[in-house]
């Protein structure tokens, strides 16, 4: 269950001074990583902005001052948006490194109280990722406290985070099909023309075999990645400054903005639809941002700046000289513009890059998926990784599946590379607008800057994009409805989720079980406590949760050591395993029940490395004997039994000398996953072995108390039952809930939790497999929720 850091990669380029030589060495290598991971999709938009552009209405302004126009406001848009407002002003708004929408809004939650994940304590905010960024001790503002105060614009304020995450996954639908089709078009302009309907056929059979690789995982032919990159940037602005000596040299001359003037003065409304085409130029451009977490911000600056940028803009540049000079070219006018000996080594370059633009969006979709999930608002799903080695490499089955069956709906439906423009502009144009819109809560509550340049920024950047966004949605009717639809579908997914397990969680904080009651109970608890280990799991970080007074009253008997599990989301984006495990107590120390808390951040990964209990076990130990020490350890929330926390860090663990540890491998033989001591169970699991134990090798350890004079009685005694218990076995206890609306509920909220909820809680994975829980150890307790 504990996930391998991925927080020390990128950690110590960020400690040295920019201009240090060790650390500029280190940006260039990731700045030459970056170029195949982050720009891949930014940088084949030359294929098509421009037949994307004179479409429609505009193809009657088909003149040479109308081609200077459209490259000035590509030029421009260029400028403003990646170069300005990202490379300048975003990139500086990271969390931890991290970045993205979620990344934005975490830092909101964490400077602000926006936050909604339900089970938050006041010891997640002494986590060293918690204070990342300026100091939270400046006076609130005004704006501040009324956003704090209204519990709606809070819920707003995580819509539109999970509206532009719903847009990012519409992305990842939108961007294979037109990368793939546009790159494979080159083929209408050869000698031997294929028909639309054979083009469509060669985008489909690329798709699927993209996405039936995605399990495989990227770090494989990663390594291909930023060299077939560079050779498309290379091959793109040779291309580009050939056909500007040889067309045109004078289009230098519609850098000018003059050009942007003279373009709508001629054609007006006809001039701000095609907006929606010089859009596409800037497709791509969150993923410097939101993949930042991979490299660091001065490295991907230095990428675009001396790299992307100037290749792009030449490139922009010399497809306008070779229109204004060849009219009739436009709807191929990539390749077109390509001189004939080259043309077939830039048409596999061209495959290979839009190939390598698709992987780019569809891994980070992977990610969106999985950050939702931490914050509550998507179903559990499969997560494998793909790799031992790097980091947040994962794949997700099931959305895989669902993406390139869109994606090959969407490129069988529309088989034109402009309508899926015209979806994919929007798509993007919306992330874009919910990014400034964030950012701008960033400088004033984050950064704590005035209000007024928070203003400035957003309304500057709004006007910009406000353009495009407008253009954008005149172009719903010719396929920009799609992202549209698959939002509003996601979103209706993501709320759903979100409003079934806040219900749950709202009715399981009503219905705890009374402290006073347990411990009039005395230590036995008036039931019979049998050996072993109880590890009762619930969404409650305080409290007793339902289902262990629904237990006990079913089956009046429980185990002689009782752990209450909570295992939650922070909004930070990693948790280091120092700082991962919260224990304490529930009761005084002859009731032996614990409280243990799994901290995990919005982007880390739970992986089964089969050591949990071991670890838990060693935590305890730990707890009791740094509790024995200090007596008000960690009593900062409450003076109660249910209030004392410590932080239990490995590192603490490893030098702790109450423990003997002694450890040995085999084989998955049921020796190896057998803790028990019950000859009964030992030949039932022979009888009915785990599958997914079979020839596995674990780690078998064993727990002795250390030996000396120091060591006081009754520390002895707990530890010496702790390890009893251990070793007579350990039982997982799970809630198996089902949520029901009540019979005075409205109709649409019977529908929302008796329909909707309950349809995606039967169809996702269930808890105790996500949650990497044994089978054969697992023990479900069945309560209906009338929420």
């Amino acid at each position: 269950m504990e996930p391998e850091s991925g927080i020390s990669i990128t950690s110590s380029p960020r400690n040295l001074s920019p201009l240090s030589w060790v650390n500029l060495s280190r940006n260039l290598i990731l700045a030459y990583q970056s170029l195949g991971v982050v720009y891949g999709d930014l940088s084949t938009s030359p294929l098509y902005v421009y037949s994307s552009t004179f479409i429609g209405k505009l193809q009657n302004h088909r003149n040479e001052d109308a081609i200077f126009g459209a490259f000035s406001l590509i030029f421009w848009t260029l400028t403003l948006i990646p170069l300005l407002k990202y490379v300048f002003i975003v990139l500086s708004a990271d969390d931890n490194g991290e970045g993205g929408a979620f990344a934005l809004y975490s830092l909101l939650c964490r400077h602000a109280k926006f936050s909604l994940l339900p089970n938050q304590q006041a010891a997640d905010e002494e986590l060293s990722a918690y204070k990342y960024g300026p100091s939270t001790q400046a006076t609130s503002s005004p704006l501040k406290r009324f956003l704090e105060k209204h519990k709606r614009l809070r819920t707003a304020l995580l819509v539109v985070v999970l509206f532009g995450a719903a847009m990012v996954i519409g992305d990842g639908v939108l961007t294979p099909a037109i990368s793939v089709l546009s790159s494979v078009s080159g083929l209408q302009v050869t000698e031997k023309k294929l028909t639309s309907g054979a083009l469509v056929v060669l985008a489909c059979v690329i798709l699927v075999g993209l996405f039936a690789l995605q399990h495989v995982g990227t770090h494989r032919v990663a390594f291909m990645f930023a060299p077939i990159v560079i050779i498309w940037l290379v091959s793109i602005f040779s291309i580009g400054l050939y056909n500007i000596i040889h067309w045109n040299p004078k289009i230098v001359h519609a850098i000018s903005p003059y050009y942007i003037i003279k373009f709508f003065r001629e054609t007006g409304k006809d001039g701000w639809i095609s907006l929606g085409g010089i859009l596409l130029s800037v497709t791509g451009t969150e993923a410097m941002f939101a993949d930042i977490g991979h490299f660091t911000a001065f490295s991907i600056r230095l990428a675009f700046a001396f790299v992307v940028y100037p290749c792009l803009v030449v490139q922009y540049m010399g497809q306008a000289a070779f229109l204004s000079r060849n009219l009739q070219k436009i709807p191929n006018s990539f390749y077109d513009s390509i001189p004939d000996p080259v043309f077939w080594p830039v048409f596999i370059i061209a495959t290979l890059a839009s190939i390598v633009g698709s992987q780019a969006i569809i891994t980070a979709t992977f990610s969106i998926i999985k950050q939702c999930h931490a914050l509550g608002c998507f179903p559990r799903v499969k997560v494998v990784h793909t790799s031992k080695h790097i980091f947040g490499q994962i794949y997700i089955p099931e959305i895989n599946w669902i993406l390139m069956i869109l994606t090959l709906a969407i490129t069988i439906g529309f088989q034109d590379t402009t309508l899926i423009g015209n979806a994919y502009g929007l798509a993007c144009i919306t992330v874009m607008f919910i990014t400034t819109f964030l950012m701008a809560l960033v400088v004033t509550f984050v950064w704590q800057k005035s209000l007024l340049l928070a203003a400035v920024f957003l309304v500057f950047f709004w006007f910009c994009e406000g353009v495009y966004l407008s253009a954008a949605l005149m172009k719903v009717p010719q396929g920009g409805w799609v992202p549209l639809v698959l939002s509003v579908i996601f979103m209706m997914v993501m709320y759903i989720w979100h409003y079934g397990i806040r219900k749950k969680y709202n009715f399981d904080m009503h219905n705890k079980v009374s402290l006073r009651w347990l411990l009039g109970l005395g230590p036995s608890l008036g039931i019979m406590r049998v050996p072993g280990i109880g590890l009762i799991y619930s969404e409650l970080a305080t409290g007793v949760p339902a289902i262990f007074s629904h237990f006990v009253t079913n089956l009046p008997a429980f185990h002689k050591v009782l752990v209450f599990i909570c295992v939650k989301s922070v909004p930070v984006p990693y948790v280091s395993p120092e700082e991962r495990f919260l224990i304490g107590r529930v009761c005084p120390k002859p009731y032996r029940m614990y409280r243990c808390i799994v901290r995990y951040g919005y982007k880390d990964i739970q992986r089964d490395d089969g050591d949990f209990e071991d670890q838990l076990i060693q935590s305890i130990a730990e707890f009791i004997q740094m509790e024995a020490g200090e007596p008000q350890v960690c009593s900062s929330e409450s003076s109660s039994y249910d209030g004392r926390l410590a932080v239990i860090s490995s590192r603490t663990i490893q030098s702790s000398s109450s423990l003997i540890v002694s450890e040995n491998e085999d084989w998955g033989g049921i020796e190896s996953v057998q803790s028990s001591k019950s000859q009964t169970l030992q030949s039932l699991r022979s009888a009915y072995p785990d599958d997914e134990n079979q020839a596995v090798r674990r780690r078998r350890v064993r727990f002795e108390v250390a030996s000396g004079p120091g060591m006081d009685t009754s520390v002895r005694e707990e530890l010496i039952d702790l390890i009893e218990a251990k070793e007579a076995g350990v039982a997982y206890i799970m809630g198996h809930s089902y949520v029901k609306a009540r019979r005075s509920s409205s109709y649409l909220k019977k529908v929302v939790v008796d329909i909707g909820y309950s349809f995606l809680r039967k169809n996702c994975r269930g808890p105790a497999v996500a949650l990497n829980i044994p089978h054969t150890n697992l023990i479900e307790v069945g309560m209906i929720y009338y929420v």
